[in-house]
């Protein structure tokens, strides 16, 4: 293996190229749209009413939009990062694409860390060099789209819990050190959660899985476990305080679930996203963000309790979306895009599968690298089905694909932990 010197290089190597290629399509990206009037991201929709909550944060406005008010739409943590640019250079979207650029960066640079973490230097900076060069995950970086700032979250999520399942036992139920890297696991979740909601379930997942796996005593799984749920529900109490102040209930995310459900789960559904039905039924009008929610979560599991069969078969149509290598907007179904996507997924798929052949007996290295993307597939049986709910799990995943690729190649690396 080279030396650590050797590898240092190439790891500043790569996030050299991988900030070139996206403030590259950072100008690209902005040029592309600044021929529109009005025209804001590539991908309409959710982008615009991220930009217009981050404009809200900005201002020190109330942390609502639309008429009537919606304030639990969604979770904070995008739009504050998107506030930043925002309070200091205005309306100036490219400001904002650049510290995106950056980010999605910095997402590269954690992809080596958790690679480093699991299987040594090697397959950390093969990992993020995949992730410097991969067109999609480089062209959605600079997008108003939290998937990157979640993907950047999630990793160090990830690399916390890494670090948790590596660790020794010492001394005492729960040792200094390791009670400190429960609590970052805990609270990392929780800053992941502020940037996508659905990973709220990763820390009691999290606090199962110690608890089941490694020699460990129960004392000390037992404290783990809890000081993960802890840490999790201290960071995430303030918004949590918030929105029971704001609806008097209990929400520790948003009031989004009930619509997003319905738009997967309804009469007219077709595995992708349309939300015409929500400005046609008006439910606001007449109910408040709460009763809204919980109305929608009714209508969806009535349609699948009366429905079995489309909902299977909703259910299928919805993973060929998710697992699609190429995005499945329109504006992205040229040929070309359809080709360089092929060609950057395939090889992932292809060596993580030969990864995870290789690290079988390494069942913490599995969970934290693979679990990721079938518990967002899992999710997306019953949301709609898109790539844009797979690519944050493609980052660990690429720590899995370095490792196939290396051991295929006879790649000299440390041995993999056997758990």
């Amino acid at each position: 293996m080279a030396s650590t010197v050797g590898w240092n290089f190439w790891f500043w190597l790569t996030l050299f190229v991988a900030l070139g290629l996206r403030l590259g399509l950072a100008f690209a990206v902005q040029h592309e749209v600044s021929k529109t009037p009005g025209r804001l991201c590539l991908i309409s929709g959710d982008a615009e009413g991220y930009w217009e909550l981050a404009g809200h944060i900005a201002a020190g406005e109330e942390y609502s939009i639309f008429d009537p008010p919606r304030r639990l739409l969604r979770m904070p943590g995008f739009p504050a990062l998107l506030a930043l640019p925002r309070y200091v250079f205005g309306d100036n979207p490219f400001a904002a694409r650049i510290l995106l650029a950056i980010i999605g960066t910095i997402a590269c640079g954690l992809t080596f860390w958790l690679g480093r973490e699991l299987a040594g230097e090697t397959v950390g900076v093969m990992a993020a060099a995949y992730t410097a060069v991969s067109p999609v995950m480089s062209l959605f970086s600079v997008m108003f789209l939290s998937e990157t700032a979640f993907a950047a979250a999630m990793l160090a999520s990830l690399i916390a819990a890494a670090k948790l399942a590596r660790s020794k036992r010492k001394p005492g139920p729960l040792a200094k050190g390791q009670f400190g890297l429960a609590t970052q696991t805990g609270a990392l979740v929780g800053l992941a959660t502020f940037m996508r909601p659905t990973w709220l379930l990763v820390g009691p997942g999290l606090s199962v899985l110690f608890l089941f796996y490694g020699n460990q005593s129960v004392r000390w799984k037992l404290a783990v476990s809890l000081v993960i749920c802890l840490a999790l529900g201290i960071v995430l109490a303030p918004w949590t305080v918030r929105n029971a102040w704001v609806t008097g209930h209990f929400v520790p995310t948003t009031l989004w679930v009930g619509p997003s459900l319905y738009d997967g789960l309804n009469p007219d559904a077709t595995g992708d996203s349309d939300m015409e039905f929500f400005e046609k039924d008006r439910l606001l009008q007449t109910m408040s963000e709460f009763e809204m929610d919980r109305e929608y979560r009714r209508r969806s599991w009535a349609f699948a309790a009366s429905h079995p069969q489309r909902v299977i078969w909703l259910a299928l149509v919805k993973q060929v979306r998710y697992w699609s290598p190429a995005p499945n907007t329109p504006q992205f179904k040229h040929p070309l895009i359809h080709t360089v996507a092929w060609l950057a997924y395939a090889p992932l798929i292809l060596f993580a599968g030969l990864g995870a052949w290789f690290s079988r007996r390494d069942i913490w290295l599995l969970i934290l690298t693979a679990a990721p993307i079938f518990y967002f597939a899992l999710l997306h049986l019953l949301f709609v089905g898109s790539l844009r709910y797979r690519l944050p799990a493609e980052y660990p995943l690429a720590v899995l694909a370095a490792i196939g690729f290396t051991r295929l190649l006879h790649v000299n690396q440390p041995a993999l932990n056997d758990q």
